[in-house]
């Protein structure tokens, strides 16, 4: 017998295959996961519908006032997500539609949507004003401004405020509600 086909021999390269296969293997997944995650690659689960702000909008400078006339607070005691509104004036047909749709977003929060309100600044619609979750804000020019692309010409955005007064996220004129809605329980079980 071959001292170089020595059984011995033959189990110490195929022990040595496994252990450098092993190992390819191994760093090979955590390159590819570097790859990925260096390239900005991310999960469709994991994407948002909306625009996020980078850097968020910082709201507690423009504290608003209720149409009643009360000061409305950003930071509360419990974690509350805002879906605020911030309509042009002359806005009529756009603003019923989507006031509709985000009475039945709200709806569908279920035991969440405690913890979401709408705030629009101005007049609401009649189909939203019936929402529990419905805070409208006397118009204040100075939020409307501190908004990004609130004067959108193709129709009224739609933002996400964080519990602390930060704006985080926009959602363009005509995107599907549905999209809010996903983007807002993400944030929902952040707590």
């Amino acid at each position: 017998m071959n001292a170089a086909t020595s059984p011995q021999d033959t189990a110490r390269g195929k022990g040595r295959r496994t252990l450098v296969l092993l190992f390819v293997l191994f760093f090979g997944a955590m390159a590819l996961a570097g790859v990925l995650r260096f390239s900005g690659w991310q999960p469709a689960a994991h994407k948002n519908v909306g625009q996020l702000l980078q850097p968020p909008v910082d709201l507690r400078l423009q504290p608003p006032v209720l149409a009643s006339g009360a000061p409305y607070a950003w930071k509360s005691e419990e974690k509350i997500w805002r879906i605020l509104v911030a309509p042009p004036a002359a806005c009529a047909e756009q603003c019923v539609t989507l006031s509709q749709g985000l009475a039945k977003v709200w709806q569908l929060f279920g035991h969440n949507a405690d913890n979401v309100k709408i705030l629009w600044l101005g007049t609401p619609p009649a189909p939203l004003a019936g929402t529990p979750a419905l805070r409208a804000l006397a118009p204040s020019p100075a939020l409307r401004a501190a908004l990004p692309g609130v004067d959108d010409p193709a129709g009224v955005p739609v933002y996400i405020v964080d519990p602390n007064g930060f704006v985080i996220m926009r959602h363009a004129p005509g995107t599907d509600l549905g999209g809010l809605r996903k983007d807002l329980s993400t944030l929902l079980k952040l707590k």
